[in-house]
């Protein structure tokens, strides 16, 4: 450990005050979010969130104390330890809201694959920052493979939303530990085509009605397996076309060929994947009024919570979206709707504020780091939290679809706050060491 004084006069406290300021807003609506229209207080969420907002500062304080390189050494058996909980979850874990992702005693319980971000990060932070001698292309496999194992395991629990939170923490630690940028964009380009080529077969059977002129024979069987089939051969022929030849025109259209053949590959794969309620979800998102008493009934609830806070807000306790229980996990997933009925576009603004600032600083902390391995921690965290805030945010205001993602230190829930506040522990450590390390 190291000199407790010298860590506190050296503690980054913007981002400690932006973490106070935002665990008090989600302490303050959670508890709102138990008040009936009657006023009456029907839960007791809020007490068990301030029990673990101070037990989480406890937990934050003591990984700020850490020294973080320490973290180093242990980060292969904290990701395998996580693993085998997570496979074991799988078996014998119990089911909330659908998903086989929690274990514990009674009442009392964890979701052991928020706690598997922070394994993973730790662990893709210490493969990248002592592979910096490896071709860049191996590596960007290596970190896919290190991500997609939790992945795996996770997509049996039913827990589609955490398992796409793995895939900005990959973005974003390869992009600091300075992989090349064109293997990035081509991983983020073939995610995109996959997703639309996953999205296509929704929106054409229940909204367009009739597929679009070409595109069909990309997502619908057996067209699909021509496609896959075409894109493959070309690929063959420009793979051998670029060994031979050296013109960079075959490179490209190797590279367009390949990612054409992966998106068809995953979106197929996903499509098996994608329960019925995931699948509604999705078309929901596209046109919430299809299904407007059923999957639809959450973004519509949540729109007209935001949308009737109006600039100032209706006033603490006043919400009444909320209060006549018209927004469903109101407390969980759709808290930012409480926030944003009750305090308005000044509230929400000011919730957007602090999740700023807290990226600015991140971002300063990476460019001021001198270590590969703290460098790409911190990118690792920065791609969690911004996630999460984007995806439920967004999720809320009905531009990104339901995926059942806590909005970080605002949310209800003990396992995403003592992840997230560890999480910034290890911020505030890596800051304390910055120039030290």
């Amino acid at each position: 450990m190291s000199s407790i004084r010298t860590i506190f006069s050296d503690i980054d406290v913007p981002i400690l005050g932006t973490t106070l300021g935002l665990v008090v807003i989600g302490i303050l609506s959670i508890y709102s979010s138990g008040m009936t229209s009657e006023g009456v207080q029907v839960s007791n969420e809020y007490v068990k969130q301030i029990i673990w907002a101070v037990s989480g500062l406890f937990l934050m304080g003591l990984t700020m104390l850490l020294d973080y390189n320490r973290t180093k050494d242990y980060s292969l058996f904290v990701y395998v330890f996580f693993l085998l909980v997570l496979i074991y979850t799988s078996i014998a874990g119990k089911v909330v809201n659908g998903s086989r992702s929690w274990i514990g005693i009674g009442d009392i319980g964890i979701q052991p694959s928020e706690f598997t971000k922070l394994a993973t990060i730790l662990f893709l932070a210490q493969y990248l920052s002592s592979s910096e001698h490896v071709p860049s292309l191996r590596r960007l496999a290596a970190a896919l493979a290190i991500v997609c194992v939790p992945i795996i395991i996770i997509l049996p629990q039913q827990d589609f939303g955490t398992s796409l939170v793995f895939f900005p923490i990959l973005i974003f630690s390869v992009y600091a530990a300075g992989i090349e940028r064109r293997h990035i964009a081509f991983m983020l380009a073939g995610a995109f085509l996959a997703g639309l080529l996953t999205i296509l077969p929704l929106w054409e059977k229940f909204i367009l009605k009739s597929p679009p002129l070409l595109l069909f024979v990309l997502y619908r069987q057996p067209y699909s397996y021509f496609s896959l089939s075409v894109a493959g051969l070309i690929f063959g022929l420009a793979t051998w076309g670029w060994t031979s030849f050296r013109k960079r025109y075959y490179y490209w259209i190797s590279y367009v060929s390949l990612l054409l053949a992966g998106g068809i590959i995953v979106s197929s794969l996903a499509q098996k994947i994608l329960k019925d309620y995931q699948i509604m979800r999705l078309i929901v998102f596209l046109d919430p009024s299809i299904d407007p008493r059923g999957s639809g009934w959450n973004i519509l609830q949540s729109i007209t919570a935001i949308g009737s806070g109006g600039f100032w807000g209706k006033g603490f306790l006043q919400g009444t979206q909320s209060h006549y229980r018209y927004l469903p996990q109101q407390s969980t997933d759709f808290i930012f709707s409480i926030i944003a009925e009750e305090w308005g576009f000044v509230g929400g603004l000011a919730v957007f504020g602090l999740f700023t600032l807290l990226f600015r600083r991140c971002i300063l902390l990476i460019r001021s780091s001198r270590d590969v391995y703290a460098t790409t921690m911190v990118a690792g965290v920065l791609g969690m939290i911004f996630f999460h805030f984007f995806i439920n945010a967004g999720m809320a205001m009905g531009i990104m679809p339901i995926t059942g993602i806590p909005l970080f230190f605002l949310s209800y829930g003990g396992s995403s706050l003592w992840t997230v506040m560890i999480a910034v522990g290890l911020l505030l450590g890596v800051s304390a060491r910055r120039y030290g390390a």
